[in-house]
């Protein structure tokens, strides 16, 4: 397994009246921010907050290309990103301790954070068609040009790792500086967006070039 160090590009934040940010997304034009009581759409290259919907942002945030998908304490909700309503709910895995979330080849994978485990389910049902296991906390999953990342944090020691999607074995780690948090993640095609946390922050890291 190859580890290196995490390299930040920069810093988002912190936000007018966000002291936690959890998920994250990304649809193209605005990184989806899960901020407890709502979802914030940031800016990257401005790096301000352009858009607000009042919905429940508890933990993982997921984009399939036209939807949102937002865990809510024990739920997955289906979100229409342009007015905000709520279009469907399913049940998440973890009942509650549920964290990452992404949007795959038409199926939802989400971390359980304490359980340290990632589910691939059925965006319609909630039905769990696979789960491999981590020997860390997870926290955000992001799929991104057929990797699977994921982000731990365990013991104030963060990091995002690249594991086999099959058995979970982790085959590239990057390691967060020590006391930065890592919470929500999403991967894009030369960056991580890294929630903070606590902290009300997010992080743009480099992401690992693909040997040609």
């Amino acid at each position: 397994m190859k580890t290196t160090p995490a390299e930040i590009l920069r810093e988002y934040g912190p936000f007018p009246g966000v002291d936690q940010v959890g998920g994250v997304t990304f649809d193209g034009q605005h990184v989806w921010l899960a901020c407890g009581d709502r979802l914030n759409a940031l800016d990257p290259a401005s790096g301000k907050t352009v858009r607000s919907l009042d919905v429940p942002a508890h933990a993982g945030t997921a984009f399939d290309g036209r939807h949102l998908f937002q865990i809510s304490e024990s739920r997955i909700q289906k979100i229409d990103p342009k007015s905000g309503q709520v279009l469907a709910t399913i049940p998440s895995p973890g009942k509650g301790g549920d964290s990452g979330l992404a949007w795959a080849e038409g199926t939802l994978w989400v971390g359980e954070y304490r359980a340290r485990k990632i589910h691939q389910i059925d965006p319609e049902t909630g039905t769990i068609l696979r789960t491999i296991e981590s020997n860390r906390f997870v926290t955000g999953v992001t799929w991104n040009d057929g990797e699977l990342w994921h982000g731990t944090w365990e013991n104030d020691e963060c990091e995002i790792r690249r594991v086999d999607p099959q058995t979970g074995a982790v085959q590239e780690s990057l390691k967060m500086p020590p006391g930065m948090g890592l919470s929500g993640l999403e991967a894009d095609d030369d960056r991580f967006y890294c929630g903070g946390g606590g902290s009300g922050k997010v992080r743009a890291v480099r992401r690992p070039r693909r040997a040609a």
